[in-house]
């Protein structure tokens, strides 16, 4: 038997859901036979998968030992990492083009993890369910700026003010070409295939498709090139290099979607340079972040 008091980085949590992220080795199907079986308690008192947890509660687990594993600590190297801005609930890094954002040893998010670590503000072998993790991705081979929250409750905040567009996302690009129209909002209808890891701008109706829409303005003509800053209004996969090439401005480096070779570049010419929260409602512990706007310098990208 094992007694656990949960913290605030797990309270709000399904009693459920916090369970599968504390007893990960545990099946499901054992993990709600134990709960229908009043084998895991709180406060020494039957509960079932939708409760609620609270700091505070203390659980008692009458399971075996076997399922009581030690989290690693992560191992990935921190070198060459570039941290923007950080305070006590959140971090923005830069991910240079080419490399990961997560699923492997020394992704982006590896790299963080270790960070915090070292800094002593994570331990996975005190939190119970907390994870840091990224609420915002980019492709493998595009640059750019990605949040990570520190906490739970900003963990929550953020996730939620990321879905409801509340924190929008600028890009800067090269492109091939100058385009006709120096400012322009496109609106295309995109299809993911899956096996090839590719997306095709096709007709409104189509199945599975899902509308992506972006405002571009050109900044600058560079002869036969164009710098471009977007903004985009929708978060699809490929969004901005699919949009650019079916515009007949394919990004600089991006020969998967119609640019040409182009040594300058080994990915493509692409940035996620700024982060802005503009949140319409109340955002809780990230409320003093509200208006706040955090950039790359436009000048060192492209």
């Amino acid at each position: 038997m094992k007694i656990i008091t949960i913290t605030e980085n797990d309270s709000g949590q399904r009693v459920d859901k916090f369970l599968t992220k504390f007893l990960p080795d545990m099946p499901k199907s054992l993990l709600y036979k134990q709960l229908r079986k009043k084998r895991i308690k709180r406060n020494k008192k039957a509960l079932t998968a939708q409760d609620v947890l609270s700091a505070g509660d203390e659980l008692y687990l009458y399971i075996n030992d076997e399922f009581f594993t030690e989290k690693a600590v992560p191992k990935a190297e921190t070198k060459g990492l570039l941290v923007v801005y950080e305070d006590e609930n959140l971090l923005i890094a830069r991910k240079p083009a080419g490399q990961k954002a997560h699923g492997e040893e020394n992704s982006l998010l590896s790299q963080l993890q270790r960070y915090l670590y070292e800094k002593g503000d994570y331990d996975p072998q005190k939190e119970q369910s907390f994870t840091p993790a990224l609420s915002n991705r980019l492709d493998r081979n595009t640059d750019g700026l990605v949040l990570l929250a520190k906490n739970a409750p900003a963990q929550r905040v953020l996730n939620q003010k990321i879905k409801e567009g509340e924190v929008t996302k600028e890009y800067i690009c090269l492109v091939n070409g100058v385009p006709k129209e120096k400012k322009k909002r496109l609106k295309n209808w995109l299809y993911i295939s899956e096996t090839a890891n590719k997306v095709s701008v096709v007709a409104e109706g189509t199945k599975q498709a899902k509308e992506a829409l972006l405002e571009y303005e050109v900044l600058e003509e560079r002869g036969k090139e164009s710098l471009l800053h977007i903004t985009l209004l929708t978060g699809r996969k490929h969004q901005i290099r699919v949009q650019m090439a079916a515009a007949g401005h394919p990004l600089v480096g991006d020969t998967k979607y119609g640019a040409p070779k182009d040594n300058r570049y080994r990915y493509q010419a692409l940035c996620a340079y700024r982060l802005t929260f503009c949140f319409a409602t109340d955002a809780g512990v990230l409320q003093y972040l509200n208006g706040k706007s955090f950039a790359l310098n436009k000048k060192d990208l492209f």
